[in-house]
């Protein structure tokens, strides 16, 4: 019996580590931002195995990069269905709903809304120390109204409980609490104590931005994000999404321009790799330099072919 079951055993090991294997691919494809191959992988591996939750929750992730909801909903859902016990499959899927919720019509909104609040609540009912699950959960709390479950009492609980895991985030669940409740030295208080709980991180130095920008403070905002580049890098896409604030305002293209090409050195799944090139495209295209932009604009769409915005920019410089 012994000499029978080894090498069904062996099958079994191999597998699993293709398994493995392939998944770490695929990750490592979503980090480049690398769409179109990423779908093409995940597609054939749950095609072949269609017991793959892993697969299925990094296919519901590569569409949800490209925008594509409802392929991500369903992918999400299979994950789960594949496996109920995992806390980021449910992240994921209630991340996909609120996408789909916020571009949906009134009706289906208030449906997916409810949606998204069960997935979060899940997520962290499965692992209450993921600082990621508790997180969404009170931007969830802090943005829905009471009907379907928000409520800044809960977002505060939230940032309480984010205390002990991740005290930056819980800074920053408190600032947005207080800007809620338009006491704007308040939120700048936890803005910068956001800061100092995440020793300078890129992160806090671009929430502080933000904020900076919104209240129509440009110049600080400016130095935030000249401080930012400097500081340790603890959310890599931060440097993308400060990018986006100096386009946003019309301030230091170079600085932007800066934050972007040491970005694109280094990629995350957190900020599509495609979205910074075609960043990096407007930004030259402002500065005057139309051919440099024309050719991010045609770096985004060799990662995802589908990325409306980039076609857009490039029919445009092309004409």
């Amino acid at each position: 019996m012994r000499l029978n079951f080894l090498p069904r055993l062996g099958i079994v090991l191999l597998f699993l580590a293709a398994s493995a294997s392939a998944a770490e691919s695929a990750k490592q494809l979503l980090a480049a931002g690398r769409a179109d191959e990423a779908i093409q992988m995940l597609e054939q591996q749950v095609h072949r195995t269609s017991n793959d939750a892993e697969g299925y929750n990094l296919l519901c992730r590569a569409y949800f990069m490209t925008e594509a909801w409802d392929h991500g909903i369903a992918a999400c859902e299979r994950a789960i269905n594949l496996d109920p016990q995992k806390s980021l499959y449910h992240l994921w899927l209630g991340r996909v709903y609120g996408e789909k919720a916020d571009r949906a019509g009134f009706l289906s909104a208030a449906g997916l809304v409810k949606k998204v609040r069960t997935s979060f609540e899940r997520a962290v009912e499965l692992d209450p120390r993921s600082w990621e699950a508790r997180s969404d959960l009170a931007e969830f709390y802090l943005e829905a109204p009471s009907i379907v479950g928000g409520g800044k009492d809960k977002a505060r609980e939230q940032a309480a409980a984010l205390m002990s895991l991740n005290p930056a985030m819980g800074h920053w669940i408190l600032a947005r609490i207080a800007s809620k409740d338009k006491d704007s030295a308040g939120a700048e208080r936890e803005y910068r104590a956001a800061i100092a709980a995440s020793h300078s991180g890129t992160r806090g130095w671009l929430d502080l931005a933000i904020f900076l920008f919104h209240a129509n403070r440009l110049d600080e905002m400016e130095q935030a994000l000249r401080t930012m580049e400097s500081s340790p890098v603890d959310r890599p896409e931060s440097l993308m999404d400060g990018a986006s604030v100096l386009l946003k305002a019309g301030r230091a293209y170079p600085l932007a321009v800066r934050l972007l090409q040491r970005y694109l050195a280094s990629p995350v799944e957190a900020g599509p790799a495609f979205k910074a090139h075609d960043l990096l495209g407007q930004l030259l295209e402002k500065q005057g330099d139309r051919r440099g932009a024309a050719e991010q604009y045609r770096a985004a769409l060799a990662l995802d072919h589908s990325y409306a915005r980039a076609q857009e920019d490039l029919k445009r410089v092309e004409h």
